[in-house]
This record gives structure tokens, C-alpha cells and sequence, in this order.
């Protein structure tokens, strides 16, 4: 970290000028000299100079020219002792609920299903499977089931087995929970390369990945009273 920071105080030095820039300069710099990334969001940090740029579920930082970018480190807060880079992964990477395509998923009613969940998934996920107990333990939630088979072909294939089942609730829950793998065929129309699609615009990058009813985005197989608190809107 402490090279990263080296190399962040040394662009400002280089650039006595940078903060004149404007975050709309800043993304046209940076559009074109990486025309394939599609940044969704450019703003000033507290370092005169320094943009951050959040693009493909990452948030980056350069000068006002993109001559300079740092991909992978932290800005930390000294006075507050804060994460600078995790307060803004977790604002920018939040997707409102309503904005979800939540036609493309199957649904899973526990108790009256008053609060919700949505939840990215992939059949061979390990991560995935250690979570679904846990899930099942939630009282009164609908949870939103995307499949996102990213592991492979295998993936793939059952992601459209279970698709095309009549009752996909019970044949996930056969495969997630207790390994009986979907026997029907996976010959259906299926919205699973929608799904892929929104999940690339939207950077996520694994499985298992979770939004929240507020929108605040949820990575990996979390205990479950650290789930419960999530899902209460409790922090």
C-alpha cells in the first residue's frame, strides 16, 4: 500500500494544474485511452489531481489525463481511519432494486415474503452452496434467484435444467441442498444469457453475489447473523 501511496503523492507533485479538470474532461480522457471499459461514474477525491473513476465494479484512480492510473489500491481516511475505496465501492456499486431484471429471475417465497433479496448464482458454486442453508433459515423473505452460470459448461447446462423444470424452486433446492442434480432437459428458452449480460454491465464478477432491498451489493457466503442483520436493514 504504502508504494501505491508513493505513486499517488508523486502524480499530484507532477500536476500542480490537475484540479482545474472537471469529472466530464476526466471521463473523456479516460474513454479514450481505454474505449472497451465503460466507466459509469467519475468523481474528485480530497487529493487536488486525483479522480476516482468506477468502471466495471472497480473503483480506479488517475490524474486528469489518465497518464497515471492505480488499479487495486486503497485511499485511506488517516484522520477518520477510514476506508475511502470500500465507503465508495459499496455507494457505487449498490443497483436499486426496482432497476434489477427481476423478470428474469425465479422466485422463492419464505413465511409472507415481505422483505427481499435478490441473489446471483451459479449451480456449481461452492461458495453458492455453503450459502443456501442459510438462506433457507431467512423468515418472511422473497428471494430473487438469478442464474449466473459462470464456472463452465456444466454450469451452463444445469442453470438451464433447472430453468426449464416445472417446479424450479424444488429442483434447486434438490441440487443446492442435498446434491440430487436437475433430471430435467435444459431444452427450453431460457433468459440466462440476459442475465450474463446485465451481470458484465453490472461488474459481477462472481458468485455468490447479493443486493439488498436498499440496493447495497453483497459479496461471498456471509454468516448468517451478519445475513440476518443485512436483510433486517440493520448494520
Amino acid at each position: 500500500m504504502l508504494n501505491k501511496l508513493r505513486i499517488c503523492l508523486y502524480i499530484v507533485f507532477l500536476i500542480p494544474g490537475a484540479a482545474a479538470a472537471s469529472e466530464a474532461t476526466v471521463k473523456q480522457a479516460m474513454q479514450k485511452k481505454y474505449p472497451s471499459v465503460p466507466v459509469e461514474n467519475v468523481t474528485k477525491t480530497p487529493i487536488p489531481g486525483i479522480y476516482e473513476v468506477y468502471a466495471e465494479g472497480e473503483v480506479l484512480y488517475v490524474d486528469e489525463n489518465v497518464n497515471y492510473l492505480i488499479a487495486g489500491g486503497r485511499m485511506i481516511d488517516t484522520a477518520r481511519k477510514t476506508d475511502l475505496t470500500a465507503e465508495r465501492t459499496r455507494v457505487l456499486s449498490a443497483v436499486k432494486f426496482d432497476q434489477l431484471p427481476l423478470d428474469l429471475a425465479f422466485r422463492k417465497v419464505q413465511g409472507n415474503g415481505a422483505r427481499k433479496i435478490a441473489y446471483f448464482t451459479d449451480p456449481n458454486c461452492p461458495y453458492c452452496k455453503k450459502l443456501e442453508p442459510d438462506l433457507a433459515k431467512l423468515d418472511n423473505v422473497t428471494i430473487y434467484i438469478f442464474l449466473y452460470p459462470v464456472l463452465g459448461p456444466d454450469s451452463h447446462e444445469k442453470a438451464k435444467a433447472v430453468w426449464c423444470a416445472k417446479d424450479r424452486v424444488k429442483v434447486w433446492d434438490e441440487w443446492m441442498l442435498k446434491g440430487q442434480p436437475p433430471k430435467t432437459a435444459g431444452t427450453c428458452d431460457t433468459p440466462i444469457e440476459k442475465i450474463l449480460a446485465f451481470g458484465r454491465r453490472k461488474g459481477i464478477t462472481g458468485t455468490p453475489t447479493m443486493f439488498l432491498a436498499d440496493g447495497e451489493r453483497v459479496k461471498g457466503a456471509i454468516p448468517i447473523e451478519q445475513l440476518k442483520k443485512l436483510v433486517d436493514g440493520s448494520r
